[in-house]
């Protein structure tokens, strides 16, 4: 078996040494992603207006490998404030289908390119 890179140009490109996502014996392992607009390499807005970027970024990616956000099993959410939490699942909500992804969900010091908020998943396809 072999690991498939899978890439867009609808979602920002890798800032380092990873993958946007990997697909492996039917499943997406989406890498972290933040706000960037793949179109002017920019990250800015409130956590709401990022949460709905890197949403939409995922979906694109998921959509490469044959996915959809339909399919996702489960998401990690990286917070730089956790008292956005609500603000956050009100966006999220809107992404995601019953049964929703499992989901863990932390503050972490720092978010790269002072993002923030960054979200990985995992899929099938």
């Amino acid at each position: 078996m072999k690991k498939n890179q899978i890439q867009t140009e609808k979602a920002p490109k890798a800032v380092g040494p990873y993958s946007q996502a990997i697909e492996f014996n039917g499943i997406v392992y989406v890498s972290g992603v933040i706000a960037i607009d793949p179109l002017t390499g920019t990250l800015s807005g409130t956590v709401e207006e990022q949460t709905e970027r890197i949403l939409t970024n995922m979906k694109a990616v998921l959509e490469a490998a044959g996915s959809s956000m339909a399919k996702v099993i489960k998401t990690t959410v990286f917070l730089n404030d956790v008292n956005d939490f609500a603000k956050v699942n009100a966006v999220y909500e809107k992404h995601f289908v019953m049964p929703f992804p499992a989901r863990i969900c932390v503050q972490i010091a720092r978010i790269p390119l002072e993002a923030l908020i960054e979200i990985d998943a995992i899929a099938h396809v």
